[in-house]
């Protein structure tokens, strides 16, 4: 998932039938840490994350201790939400926000430390699977109520799962359509047809698939697959303002400015066993860049005092000044999070194999991570896989380990060789404080080693959207991304396979290499764990021998928060603050 996307990993192969699956964690496996030991990404441990039974998914949540009902959660943010209908999410922080909005099928249950069950969210379990994976059947709770009052309906529940298929639909995870019997042929419900893979009977929803995916129910607790009431859904306006069923509804939304969720009254605790609702209101606030929301947070002061972070950490500039004093770092939740950031190189664009090694080998690792504010927020990367990962198999094709700083003698004679001496490269990056520094080390770095470049700041907001696009005019671009659902499958096959390339889609490189396609097909039919994380992490190397991306680091976060917040807590399996856990202290 971008900007990592989702973040869950697995160690099993797509068809291997397990109760349980393994995902990167927090900080010693207990969702974050405040200790003065800094956490590592490599050597990190993993942790289960169950499927929960059917007790596990009746509601209501279990209470934090000591929280109070009431008052107001506030946020600042550096950016506003590029898309708020479920079926164009496809990034993190939209998927974090909508939490206490939007329900699925299924989702994550977190104990008091962070750790996560997969258990039924409007479904009163974590679903039941028939023909080694290729059936699923999940039956609806009773009470589910929309925001109006109305009751979710299994017309409601059919109607999110067709107009996935609708022209409409460009941002989103395709893993539904793609799973689905039919699903090639079918163009959405607006014409009135339906699915016949998707089958209705009183309040259980089945679906059948085109082979046995026994993670489905995992792939449907993506926010990406939340429901739509089909009454209420506005086609390409939905966008703008979702419908909700969770605990809070948006009472306003000043695109770029400000959102607010108020208290939805027709919620029933009774039904959501994954979901607290203490505070009246949340208040997300955007346009902050992180040393201005970093300062707020370090004053304390008046509603500061109840602010906490979605994805706005701690700002370079002041990871030392915070992360030193003690006092500063009892209000710093850190996790290790499962994200490896990268540059995608555009295999249209870029088409010599070594002018991208040469890339590679003149790349500023050890700059970027300075400016990201050093060890403590990053670890330099040589994979795509993040060492957390099950799968994860090190190596090392640019001797970034010996060379840091890159090699720009190494990266020029590369050049020669290619013929192509003062090379252009278009390069884009999101437009903030942290990336201009970043532009600018990364610009000096690659011409020094023989190129010339360009950079262009994109919008924040829209990002991803732009460098989604075949024609987008850039040949390299600063992304990210962990896998969707706990799986390695969705770590490649969504961002590296030539089927999933197109406006819109992941495979921001636009890499349609058959070996590497041949390699993540084969990979995802393998049963036996073990070969299957060997499988995932030869993708992995084969990806990178192709110079296709450059890896630049694994992701630490530091988020600081006010001291008025209750239970600040890491949410290992959406890899985000836990909105629904949170307290205004009284």
């Amino acid at each position: 998932m971008s900007f990592s996307r989702r973040n869950f990993m697995i160690a099993t192969g797509v068809a291997a039938a397990s109760a349980s699956v393994l995902t990167a964690c927090g900080s010693g496996g207990e969702g974050g840490s405040s200790k003065n030991d800094a956490p590592k990404v490599s050597g990190s441990k993993t942790t289960e994350i169950p499927v929960g039974t059917k007790a596990d998914s009746t509601g209501p949540a279990a209470e934090v201790k000591g929280a109070s009902k009431g008052g107001t959660i506030y946020s600042f943010q550096q950016f506003d939400m590029d898309h708020m209908d479920p079926a164009q999410i496809y990034v993190s922080t939209e998927a974090a926000i909508t939490v206490p909005i939007m329900r699925g099928l299924t989702g994550y249950k977190l104990d008091e430390k962070g750790n996560a069950t997969l258990v039924g969210d409007v479904a009163t379990d974590a679903g039941t699977m028939k023909d080694g994976g290729k059936t699923w059947s999940f039956t609806i709770k009773d009470g589910i109520k929309w925001e109006d009052g109305s009751d979710l309906s299994m017309d409601d529940v059919r109607h999110t799962f067709e107009r996935l298929y609708a022209s409409f639909v460009t941002e989103g995870p395709r893993y539904v359509q793609d799973f689905l019997e039919g699903g090639d042929k079918y163009k959405g419900p607006f014409d009135g047809k339906s699915l016949d893979s998707i089958e209705i009977d009183g309040k259980t929803v089945t679906f059948r698939l085109k082979e046995a995916r026994v993670d489905f129910n995992y792939t449907l607790a993506m926010r990406g697959y939340s429901l739509v009431p089909k009454a209420k859904d506005t086609k390409e306006k939905y966008d703008q303002r979702p419908f909700s069923c969770g605990p809070y509804k948006i009472e306003n939304r000043n695109v770029g400015k400000q959102m607010t969720f108020v208290r939805n009254e027709h919620w029933d605790p009774k039904t959501d066993s994954i979901r607290n609702a203490y505070p009246d209101k949340y208040v997300f606030q955007m346009g902050y860049e992180l040393v201005a929301s970093t300062d707020r947070w370090i004053a304390d002061k008046g509603d500061d005092q109840y602010a906490v972070p979605i994805f706005n950490e701690i700002a370079p500039e002041r990871v030392a000044q915070v992360l030193t004093n003690a006092d500063l770092k009892k209000r710093v939740l850190t996790a290790v999070d499962t994200a490896t950031y990268y540059m995608p190189i555009n295999m249209t664009r870029v088409k010599d194999k070594k002018v991208r090694q040469a890339i590679n080998y003149a790349w500023p690792h050890q700059q970027i991570q300075t400016i990201n504010g050093g060890p403590a927020t990053t670890e330099i990367a040589t994979t795509i896989f993040a060492p957390v990962t099950p799968g994860y198999t090190p190596f090392d094709l640019y001797d970034v380990k010996k060379h840091p700083g890159g090699q720009p003698e190494k990266a020029k004679a590369l050049l020669k060789e290619a013929g192509a001496l003062g090379y252009k490269l278009v390069i884009a990056y999101q437009q903030s404080d942290t990336q201009v520094k970043v532009a600018v080390a990364v610009k000096n770095a690659l011409e020094e080693a023989g190129f010339k470049v360009v950079n262009k700041q994109v919008d924040k907001s829209t990002f991803y959207t732009q460098i989604g696009k075949i024609d987008n005019g850039f040949d390299l671009f600063g992304a990210g991304w962990s896998p969707d659902w706990p799986n390695g499958y969705s770590e490649f096959r969504p961002t590296w396979h030539g089927e999933n390339i197109g406006d819109g889609r992941s495979n921001y490189a636009q890499l349609n290499d058959p070996s590497v396609n041949k390699a993540i097909d084969a990979a995802a039919r393998i049963a036996d764990v073990e070969e299957a994380n060997k499988a995932w992490g030869e993708v992995d190397k084969m990806i990178c021998e192709l110079a296709a991306v450059v890896p630049d680091y694994h992701k630490i976060r530091n988020y600081i928060y006010g001291s008025k917040v209750g239970n600040v807590l890491w949410d290992n399996a959406n890899s985000c603050v836990a909105l629904c856990k949170l307290y205004a202290k009284k």
